[in-house]
């Protein structure tokens, strides 16, 4: 406007707006001790970032030997490094591990100490659940950690894992202990059959390894949505069917490789291959129960190890190992921090265990013990045990 003086735009003051106070955690990792476990659930890089933010890392020496991640690298990360579980246990209140404590470390547990593991529905007892609710243990299951989008992150990069390789082990299988053949097919020679039970991502991987054999494979599950939505995430044509007595009686003494990965959400695995139809099997012929660390898909399956993979049952050939990714420990190790890094990352950013639960953060849903109740109905069924909400517990 004419005669008015125009000031120009400047920049006003504001009060700074502070990010709140990250709190330094204090982590431990014991060394796994059961079920030849060969992973380690934080890598040197991984504890290198917590370090960064003030965070203590505690870890018991040789943890990562078998991943090669010597005790070195982790010293030169900032960990420190013990010499015993208990100075683990006692150095730390956030416990990180790979497979549920021994009866040995349960004793080492302390009053509202908070634990990171499997819980492996196959092996667990309530005993232990009892254990961790006297304690005053949270305790939070990889099992049951589930992202906003309904997806297991951990179980579903461990069962990338599990089904690539269990057709890499069914290769090797299939040529020394069983029919002394390839599992793909040459010229003049047809390709080995798979029948894979389970439409999820183990069965998902299993079949892109198969296929890139050149196998003739068949998936069943017991929903039709799970087999078109492996249909369509293949982009592949694979031959599918409802899970059925009449049908397994029909494909399994046509069946070179039976790949147990059917699977229940937080509950033990189902079991729809008998003792009877694995006896009619041919002689040679290969099974892998993936399933087995929920209890296993097959009649006949037992709990192996690494160090004696296999048995003969009717003359099939029983490879019932239930920590498949521990075989390939590297890459199993890095897959699992990169998981849980953010998530320990999350928890300094709000101080403890409760507020992230009420912020919403996808760790409530792994809780399976906390404030001395057990909060996981899946379990509570199970177990015949009393059972309170996780949200009474936090507001």
């Amino acid at each position: 406007m004419e005669g008015s003086r125009v000031t120009p735009l400047q920049p006003q003051p504001q009060a700074e707006k502070l990010l709140p106070r990250v709190t330094a955690l204090s982590i431990g990792i014991p060394r796994e001790r059961q079920l030849q476990e060969r992973r380690v659930p934080l890598t040197p890089q991984a504890v290198a970032t917590l370090v960064s933010r003030g965070h203590k890392v505690v870890i018991e020496h040789r943890s990562g030997e078998h991943s090669s991640f010597p005790d070195r690298a982790y010293s030169e990360a900032g960990a420190s490094i013990v010499y015993t579980p208990e100075e683990v246990y006692a150095s730390a209140d956030y416990i990180v591990k790979i497979t549920p404590p021994t009866e040995r470390e349960l004793h080492f547990l302390r009053p509202k100490q908070v634990l990171f593991s499997a819980v492996h529905m196959g092996s667990l007892r309530a005993e232990y659940l009892q254990t961790l609710i006297d304690k005053n243990v949270t305790a939070i299951g990889y099992e049951f950690l589930q992202a906003k989008d309904g997806s297991l992150p951990i179980l579903r990069i461990m069962s990338e894992i599990a089904g690539y390789a269990s057709i890499q082990i069914a290769a090797e299988l299939l040529a020394q202990q069983g029919r002394a053949m390839l599992l793909g097919g040459i010229t003049g020679v047809p390709p080995a059959r798979v029948l894979i039970l389970g439409a999820g991502t183990v069965a998902l991987h299993a079949c892109r390894a198969a296929l890139g054999f050149g196998c003739s494979v068949t998936v069943l599950d017991e929903e039709v949505y799970r087999l078109q939505r492996l249909r369509t995430a293949l982009g592949a044509p694979v031959a599918t069917g409802l899970i059925q007595p009449d049908l397994l009686d029909e494909l399994l003494p046509q069946t070179d490789v039976l790949i147990g990965a059917l699977y229940r959400k937080g509950a033990p695995a189902h079991l729809v291959v008998t003792a009877e139809q694995v006896a009619r099997m041919a002689e040679g012929s290969i099974i892998i129960d993936v399933a087995i660390d929920q209890g296993g898909n097959i009649e006949t399956s037992v709990q192996t190890t690494h160090e004696l993979p296999t048995f003969s049952k009717y003359g099939v050939v029983h490879y019932c190992v239930p920590n498949i990714p521990s075989r390939v420990p590297r890459t199993a190790s890095i897959a699992l921090s990169n998981v849980l890094l953010p998530i320990l990352l999350r928890l300094g950013d709000y101080g403890n265990v409760r507020n992230l639960i009420a912020a919403g953060h996808m760790l409530r849903t792994g809780v399976y013990t906390y404030g001395k109740h057990l909060t996981n109905r899946t379990l509570a069924r199970l177990f015949q045990m009393d059972s309170l909400d996780l949200d009474i517990l936090v507001v």
